[in-house]
């Protein structure tokens, strides 16, 4: 081991145990475990951590959203959850909305430790893609019932409603919380074990930084089992979940920001899409004799006017290169109907791009090709650079079929063509030799799709 990587392993080990360590002395010697009540401070530290958990559950949860990835949305979860209970113990400081704080907020935050401990472990289980997906498409629904459920839990509270409206006697509390400690340390320690496993595949910085915090979680709940309030046992778990929780955050800062929650995104797989490809014949020639400001403004005109088209269709426009507009279907697959919806767009973007044409005859006219297969979906590129991205020959030879249409044409490949609904019109191209191919590919100009699969109304006059 390089002598970098000792230190860095000695330095993780001492952020580990030594407030661990520090704990145990305090529970063995009580007289260092000195007090300080101030609530102004225990206020705005509490407030700070709930803050930054809100912050990256919010952004984790965008992020999951765009990638339709499960385990970053679990993990945002565990952002939230623990946020959204430990804003309620902040609420519980003795001269904010109560004199006295009752048991409803007392055990607020070992609950949201406990749930986030849930999601934690939940989000180091290995998903398919399709079970992924699904988690995904409710995700709205799981946020809310999440919020729900703490503005129930902060209801009770605040109406007293027992055994939530007295606090608990030190004995009672301490079943109570040694009831949520235990489950809570177990998971966090199954999941830092996961995400260990992770790192030992694939050493990543966040990886490290996120197991790094669920391990300093599980010590935050042994100590809210064992600390005496306002001692410094006491505010040692606050600490400890600020540094957590503050962990995860400067990590997040330090990656790149385009696919800055790569690291923790399922691993990527195999999964067949439709992809589309648009670009402008003539176009090079074109922009020779145009000032740079006319070349922007008609890719620009093109690119305004499709996008709705794929946006309505849920594609992902994945690429613009100059005047190529790469689009793909599916990528989440849940998209069954994906070579359908590609060559919808594709129609559609013909119509639009038709009426742009009409009004600047001297522009040049789009053409389209659409192809259906099994490519492979991941994150490519490393430091400075990561994009989420789709890789194989299906995409190629979208490209190709684009490449041997006519303006204002739709080109499929055999792929697409054999699923498209019965009633679809065409016009065969017959085999056709494409670059990068030895033999020949059977292709298809889709002039219009039957009633009900997008009607006559995407009809292209050949």
């Amino acid at each position: 081991m390089s002598r970098a990587r000792t230190g860095a392993a000695v330095a993780w080990t001492a952020a580990l145990g030594l407030p661990l360590l520090g704990l145990l002395l305090l529970l063995a010697r009580p007289s260092l475990d000195v007090e300080w009540e101030h609530h102004p401070a225990h206020f705005w530290l509490v407030l700070a951590v709930a803050l930054t958990n809100v912050a990256l559950g919010v952004v984790t949860s965008d992020a999951a959203r765009q990638r339709a990835d499960a385990r970053l949305f679990l993990v945002s979860l565990a952002f939230l959850s623990s946020a959204c209970f430990l804003a309620l113990h902040a609420l519980a400081t003795p001269g904010v909305l109560l004199d006295a704080p009752n048991t409803g907020f007392v055990v607020a935050t070992p609950i949201g430790l406990l749930l986030a401990a849930v999601f934690a472990a939940a989000s180091s289980i290995e998903l398919s893609r399709g079970r992924s997906a699904a988690l995904v498409r409710k995700s709205r629904l799981v946020v809310a019932a999440l919020l729900a459920l703490m503005a129930g839990w902060a209801a009770l509270s605040l109406a007293s409603v027992p055994p939530l409206d007295e606090p608990l006697p030190a004995e009672k509390a301490d079943g109570w919380l040694l009831g949520f400690a235990a489950p809570g340390m177990a998971l966090y320690a199954f999941a830092a074990v996961r995400y260990w496993l992770f790192y030992r595949r694939r050493p990543a910085r966040m990886l490290l930084g996120v197991l790094t915090a669920f391990a300093l979680l599980a010590e935050a709940m042994f100590a809210i089992a064992v600390a005496r309030n306002w001692h410094a046992t006491w505010w040692e778990w606050h600490l400890l979940m600020l540094a957590a929780f503050g962990l995860v955050a400067v990590n997040a800062r330090r990656e790149w920001r385009e696919e800055r929650w790569s690291d923790l995104y399922l691993p990527g797989g195999e999964l067949e899409v439709s992809v589309l490809f648009a670009d402008l014949q003539g176009f090079t020639s074109f922009s020779e004799s145009r000032s740079t400001a006319e070349v922007t403004e008609v890719v620009d005109t093109y690119v305004r006017k499709a996008l709705p088209f794929v946006q309505r269709e849920n594609g992902e426009a994945d690429k613009l290169i100059g005047d190529a507009l790469m689009v793909t279907f599916n990528t989440h697959g849940d998209q069954p109907d994906h070579a359908l919806r590609a060559v919808r767009a594709g129609l559609a973007i013909q119509r639009g791009a038709a009426e742009v044409t009409a009004e600047h005859p001297d522009w040049p006219p789009l053409r389209v090709g659409v192809n259906s297969g099994v490519v492979h979906l991941g994150i490519v590129g490393g430091e400075g650079k990561r994009e989420f991205a789709a890789l194989g020959d299906a995409i190629n030879l979208a490209s190709r079929l684009e490449g041997k249409a006519r303006p204002g044409q739709v080109v499929v490949g055999p792929d697409t063509y054999r699923v498209l609904p019965d009633g679809t019109e065409v016009e065969p191209l017959g085999s056709v030799q494409v670059k990068g191919k030895e033999a020949p590919v059977d292709a298809y100009v889709v002039v219009a799709l039957p009633s009900g699969s997008g009607g006559r109304d995407e009809a292209l006059e050949s």
